[in-house]
């Protein structure tokens, strides 16, 4: 338990498997000491207790699911993928690449924990490609979120070219004919 607490303390996990169970600190005592300060880590009790207090107590941690062992693959799995799924949609977090994270909430670009500047077009452009990540963002979708009006090509290329020196190159993809599109990292 105390292991464990450590260990969240160090790498700040998005997901936690524990058991009750643990040495010193039990699995329960260490959720309700991370909830003390982080209610948004999802966190799944895979245990063999079955005991009506220990039940009570995990009702009140915000628990993604409480699992009696044994645990196959087919119970943990697509409690997995809705906390996987949760994650993505609830994330303002965005990875550009291994160092480059964008936070659309507070519009602010790091590289590794030093924040980026940007200027206020590449800000918009960062946001509208981050946003629409999943696909191409035409050339008239920029013109109409950055300029309000009608742009060249040429002015686009500048800014894109522009947050490719300060991101990585490779993460902006030009999408021939019709716009651009930002790479999508997984670790």
């Amino acid at each position: 338990g105390i292991e464990g607490f450590e260990v969240y303390t160090k790498i700040n996990p998005d997901i936690i498997i524990t058991d009750i169970k643990m040495p010193k600190l039990n699995g329960l005592e260490m959720v309700r000491k991370i909830r003390e300060t982080d209610s948004s880590t999802r966190i799944i009790v895979a245990t063999a207790f079955l005991e009506t207090s220990y039940l009570l107590q995990a009702i009140d941690l915000g628990l993604v699911k409480y699992l009696i062992k044994p645990i196959t693959a087919d119970k943990i799995l697509p409690v997995l993928k809705t906390c996987l799924v949760d994650l993505k949609e609830n994330s303002s977090i965005f990875k550009i690449d291994g160092n480059f994270t964008f936070d659309i909430f507070n519009k602010t670009l790091f590289c590794k924990d030093e924040q980026v500047s940007l200027t206020k077009k590449e800000l918009l452009t960062l946001e509208l490609l981050v946003c629409n990540f999943n696909r191409a963002v035409k050339y008239s979708e920029f013109s109409n979120y950055i300029w309000d009006a009608q742009m060249s090509e040429d002015a686009l290329r500048a800014i894109i070219k522009e947050l490719r020196k300060k991101i990585s190159k490779s993460s902006i993809k030009n999408v021939s004919g019709i716009g651009y599109q930002i790479g999508v990292y997984t670790t």
